[in-house]
């Protein structure tokens, strides 16, 4: 969800530069108000979609043919993403949100076979996907591809992040501590704000960013992947 919620405020604000218009004491109200209407609208339709197709593999005998109920489910899980992208909303929130809806509700509904054959099909292309993205990151840091790179922003991108985390992390394992049974201790808490930082989908934006300064963004990304991936995953046990 993470990823969805920095996909979309990247678009909103990227849409904003876009404009042109200066900034203004209205420019936030206007960006908080458009990313509100993206990522609501966006999980509204991925909610809608996948109910719809939870109905139709409940109603129908579409159990009695394994080949066509994982065939609906790529085509409603890729109709979600092209619906809301077609509208100019979020169509990895869509996705997202229609996944959990199919995966609570639609389950039970599948076959045996069809059940077995979606979980090990979507996984695998789950691993696939992400073995590319690091792939390609990797291929990017060995070449010497982003050469552009400032070590004083570097040091700064890492505080920022680090320091975002603790407010975000802490806070929110309180209120989850709050509802909880079993409560998340301290150290597992430390545990998910020092080793939580990746950044693939960072990384991925990057490569949109506008202005003169692309290549600085995506070197200190690919610098901040890099790191935190080999020092604080290869620190974490």
């Amino acid at each position: 969800l993470n990823d969805a919620v920095a996909i979309v405020l990247f678009k909103t604000f990227a849409s904003f530069y876009d404009s042109g218009e200066a900034f203004s004491q209205k420019t936030i109200p206007a960006v908080m108000l458009n990313f509100t209407i993206v990522s609501l609208g966006s999980v509204v339709i991925g909610v809608l979609i996948g109910l719809f197709c939870s109905y139709l593999c409940k109603h129908t005998q579409m159990w009695k043919y394994p080949e066509y109920e994982v065939s609906m489910l790529f085509l409603f899980a890729y109709g979600s993403y092209s619906f809301s992208e077609a509208l100019q909303l979020s169509g990895i929130m869509s996705l997202f949100f229609c996944g959990i809806i199919l995966s609570h509700y639609n389950g039970h509904n599948l076959s045996a076979t069809s059940q077995v054959t979606a979980h090990n099909i979507f996984k695998s292309l789950a691993v696939l996907s992400e073995f590319f993205i690091f792939l390609y990151i990797g291929m990017g840091f060995i070449i010497g591809r982003f050469l552009t790179f400032q070590p004083a922003f570097f040091v700064l991108c890492m505080v920022f992040c680090l320091v975002s985390r603790v407010f975000n992390i802490y806070p929110l394992s309180f209120l989850a501590n709050l509802m909880r049974t079993k409560v998340i201790p301290l150290q597992m808490q430390s545990v998910m704000w020092f080793a939580g930082l990746r950044g693939a989908i960072s990384f991925a934006l990057s490569q949109n960013m506008p202005g003169e300064n692309k290549k600085l963004y995506i070197s200190t990304t690919l610098y901040v992947v890099i790191f935190t991936t080999i020092v604080c995953g290869g620190l974490t046990e």
